[in-house]
């Protein structure tokens, strides 16, 4: 069956979604400028585009900053500003979908140079300013922490903690973005992005290598670890389990299997619950609750016109490789009018393209055993890939996958991974560590009434143009 056109880099138009109640908080936290009423003057800087200051933004040393433990959790307690500002371009940028003519047209100059993988840095801020003032605050709550009087240390440790592992991620989120794949030869001398790990103004952002990156985001999560509770009070804050789950996925965007497989398999020995499909109504328009049962951390980006239920088609190649009792099939996807498919499968509990980006077991169970087949620990791989597939599968017709080979193994692994995690803000990043291996690499191509647009592994289109105005402002090189 010939494929619809693929897809790949769109952005993010800065569409409305709903924030969660905000529970477990000691002070009411009005989604906004509002992150609690000793931080407004930092919020009015962070937040106001007007503001314009991007890496360089610092709430002023007059304003009033945070004093007491309250305020600090009043910063993590707030869903907006601290889960739900990741990055979508991606996710954008994944052959997932494809959009017809009509719906391209439609789109905001930028997203449609996005989507043909043109080279853009317009007004980037969703993509690019927004995950770094989700870090300001992270580096606000580190700077502060210090210096307020926390009588209960388990207190003081989570606040910590949760501060790191929030730095931490979306440093990763960018380094997915704005800077090339991590290579171990080349790591020390290629280009990473500005790591930022105070909220002191006098610290100018400069762009570090790609192996200095990682280890800073490494170096949080380690921190991290030891501070916080094994599992989170509610799914919106940070626990161990999640950040063993983060470095697993970290690890596996770097190549680096034994350490994914070894952190997978600890956040897995917290907590390893998974849905049986047959249980969940494969009819419902969003068939996955926010905060169920197999969410560890949630946290989304926000919804990108390009990739809402009603333009984006899902891969014609990807929804014809379920099977007919792969109950995936029917339970993320559903029927267009016109005969194409919708995604629906998201574990962000929204129907408005606010996809999920957080940490969830079923990508544990993959990480490991994608980690075991390449060990050639075929048992091993075959006992994790069989407890996830047992259940997506119709019941009673379910047969365990087995194998000698360890490379037919994780041949097989990478395909359930491709059909249990699309529009999760981790195809690009597959894209880019499996077009490393020249049997894995594949053409991406995009047909927009007749012109076809393709992208090459390796690509230098695999890396987004840095925002034009941060680079006006602090003189951060430009990728090329």
């Amino acid at each position: 069956m010939a494929s619809a056109p693929r897809p790949l880099i769109l952005p993010v138009s800065r569409s409305t979604f709903n924030a969660e109640p905000m529970k477990h908080t000691k002070k009411k936290i009005t989604p906004g400028l509002n992150l609690c009423c000793a931080m407004a003057g930092v919020l009015a800087c962070l937040a106001l585009s007007s503001c314009k200051k991007y890496l360089e933004a610092k709430p002023d040393q007059s304003i009033a900053t945070p004093s007491t433990p309250e305020d600090l959790e009043g910063i993590l307690n707030n869903y907006n500003f601290v889960n739900a500002r990741y990055p979508s371009a991606g996710e954008i940028a994944a052959d997932n979908y494809y959009l017809k003519t009509g719906d391209y047209n439609a789109l905001l100059e930028y997203q449609r140079n996005f989507y043909t993988w043109q080279k853009y840095g317009k007004n980037l801020g969703t993509d690019y300013m927004a995950p770094y003032n989700a870090i300001e605050y992270a580096n606000v709550i580190l700077d502060a922490l210090p210096k307020i009087s926390i009588r209960e240390e388990s207190r003081k440790r989570q606040i910590e903690g949760s501060a790191l592992y929030i730095r931490a991620a979306y440093h990763y989120a960018l380094a997915q973005l704005f800077c090339g794949v991590y290579r171990p030869a080349r790591a020390d001398k290629d280009l990473g992005i500005a790591v930022r790990l105070t909220a002191d103004i006098a610290d100018k952002p400069v762009r570090t290598t790609i192996a200095n990156t990682y280890i800073a985001i490494i170096a949080d999560l380690q921190k991290a670890i030891p501070e916080l509770p094994p599992l989170a009070d509610t799914k919106f804050h940070v626990s161990r389990c999640a950040a063993y789950g983060l470095l697993a996925r970290v690890y596996l965007s770097m190549s680096d299997f034994p350490n994914a497989g070894k952190y997978a398999d600890a956040a897995l020995a917290i907590y390893s619950t998974l849905i049986d499909l047959n249980k969940v109504n494969a009819n419902a328009n969003v068939p996955f609750p926010q905060f169920h049962d197999e969410v560890i951390y949630d946290a989304r980006v926000a919804a990108p016109a390009a990739l809402q239920q009603a333009r984006a088609k899902v891969d014609t190649l990807l929804y014809a490789s379920y099977a007919a009792n792969d109950l995936r099939k029917a339970v993320y996807y559903k029927n267009n009018t016109d005969g194409s498919k919708a995604f629906k499968g998201t574990y962000s509990g929204q129907a408005n393209g606010a996809l999920f980006t957080g940490i969830a077991t079923d990508e544990l169970y993959l990480i490991s055993a994608e980690a075991k087949a390449r060990a050639s620990d075929i048992s091993g791989a075959l006992q994790r890939l069989n407890t996830l597939l047992s259940k997506r599968w119709k019941t009673g017709t379910f047969t365990p996958v087995t194998g000698t080979d360890a490379a037919q193994v994780l041949t097989r692994t990478l395909e359930e991974r491709r059909k249990e995690l699309p529009f999760r803000t981790l195809r690009w990043t597959d894209l880019r560590r499996l077009n490393e291996e020249p049997a894995r690499a594949i053409l991406l191509y995009r047909n927009i009434s007749g012109t076809l647009y393709t992208l090459k592994p390796g690509d230098l289109r695999y890396v987004f143009q840095i925002d034009e105005e941060a680079v006006r402002l602090s003189g951060l090189e430009q990728n090329p």
